[in-house]
């Protein structure tokens, strides 16, 4: 997992570095979250792991209350999460998750993405055995902790991998074992700075330098799009 973890984490870094893409992104998630499940965190899961991730990109706590205000307001909007797949240039397989009030408007803007780049979208399905689904929690090294020992006692919660750069803690399992891992974490008193479900690729490819250039083209476009939430690729 570490290369293409690494490798997704800085180019997620360099394309969400702008507020002014982050936080539209950031609050949607919390609408989708919010409607869902709810206004109240403490009850909601969900929204209990999307604030977590806005705080973990430094939005204020007003736009945080703004998003769940307006998930829960009359005049609410229906954002609906959807899924693109596609080939992107030199072959390279892009899976592309949205959210949206408009889905007439995603449709388009993404496939013209695609089209435009040399590639296009395929079936829904087509690239799905292509990634393994994980559940991704990201958390500051706890004082006194012995990691090893930690790995074994979340074991039965669904833990499958620990990584460790300097500080921080990377644990990731099965995306059905994101609820247990949670509550796992909880727990145990660590507090998770950031968690998501991410997509990797089986068989990740090594792209040229002239090639990761028309690719990260395409992948631009799409991280600019308000819609997008986030995007994977089989990129080694």
């Amino acid at each position: 997992m570490g290369r293409a973890f690494e490798y997704r984490k800085a180019a997620k870094m360099k394309r969400w570095g702008h507020m002014s893409r982050v936080f539209p992104k950031l609050s949607k998630a919390i609408q989708v979250a919010a409607k869902e499940g709810g206004p109240d965190p403490e009850m909601n899961a969900k929204l209990r792991t999307a604030i977590q991730n806005a705080k973990a990109e430094n939005m204020p706590k007003d736009n945080i209350e703004a998003a769940i205000k307006r998930a829960s307001g009359k005049d609410a909007a229906d954002i609906l999460e959807m899924n693109f797949e596609g080939k992107g240039p030199h072959g390279v397989q892009i899976f592309v998750e949205c959210a949206t009030d408009n889905t007439t408007r995603t449709v388009a803007n993404v496939k013209s993405y695609f089209n435009k780049s040399g590639g296009g979208l395929v079936p829904p399905g087509s690239l799905e055995f292509m990634f393994d689904r994980k559940a991704v929690f990201e958390f500051e090294k706890p004082a006194g902790v012995d990691i090893e020992e930690l790995e074994l006692e979340l074991i039965d919660a669904g833990l499958e991998e620990i990584e460790v750069d300097d500080n921080t803690v990377v644990a990731s399992g099965d995306y059905t074992n994101f609820g247990s891992l949670t509550h796992a974490f909880e727990e145990k008193g660590i507090q998770i700075t950031k968690s998501n479900l991410q997509r990797f690729a089986t068989s990740p490819v090594n792209f040229t330098e002239e090639q990761l250039v028309d690719i990260e083209k395409l992948l631009d476009k799409l991280d600019e799009d308000e819609d997008v939430q986030v995007v994977f690729t089989n990129i080694a």
